[in-house]
């Protein structure tokens, strides 16, 4: 994600060894109705770092054409930056939404149909959180939001280690803490 700060960056290299080595090397085509979310805990910033196949956020993978279609992308954008919706840590650990960040260029207006037939979103969301040793599980409201994803592949890097694991509905619960 080229808008990421360099922190979330670091913070979020940590996942890749978690990727199989084909994935990583050839660039594993995305699959429609799977989203990957990359989670990194650090010092007191919780990081979110979403990538989904348009097709699962909005039911296409091109720019919208009718107004019907325009409208889906409006509000599939708007509720992809409601990061306290979709992303809900341990109220223990007292966080707070420090920031989000959401790119899906061919959603954007004038814009042209992707090579390939492929587009996603990517979005950044940044928790700044007061506790967070508290940080134990992070709830995720993904399948409430957007209803065409099926399954949610999620990595995370933490103090304690880093882990992989894979929701499907009803799941919706991330451990942070091996």
């Amino acid at each position: 994600m080229k808008y990421l700060a360099v922190a979330s960056l670091a913070s979020l290299a940590a996942c890749a060894w978690l990727a199989p080595p084909s994935a990583v090397a050839q660039g594993k085509p995305h699959q429609h109705g799977v989203v990957k979310v990359d989670v990194a805990v650090e010092g007191g910033q919780l990081t979110v770092a979403l990538e989904a196949p348009l097709d699962s956020v909005v039911g296409f993978e091109r720019a919208p054409r009718t107004d019907a279609e325009r409208r889906t992308a409006t509000e599939a954008l708007a509720r992809a930056r409601e990061a306290a919706t979709l992303f809900k840590p341990d109220a223990a650990a007292q966080c707070t939404v420090a920031g989000v960040e959401v790119q899906a260029p061919v959603l954007e207006a004038g814009a042209k149909d992707p090579k390939g037939g492929h587009a996603e979103m990517e979005a950044v969301y940044r928790f700044q959180c007061a506790q967070p040793q508290q940080l134990k599980n992070l709830q995720v409201g993904l399948f409430d939001a957007f209803k065409r994803i099926q399954r949610i592949e999620v990595q995370v890097a933490a103090a304690k280690g880093q882990s992989k694991t894979s929701l499907k509905r009803p799941a919706s619960t991330v451990p942070l803490q091996r």
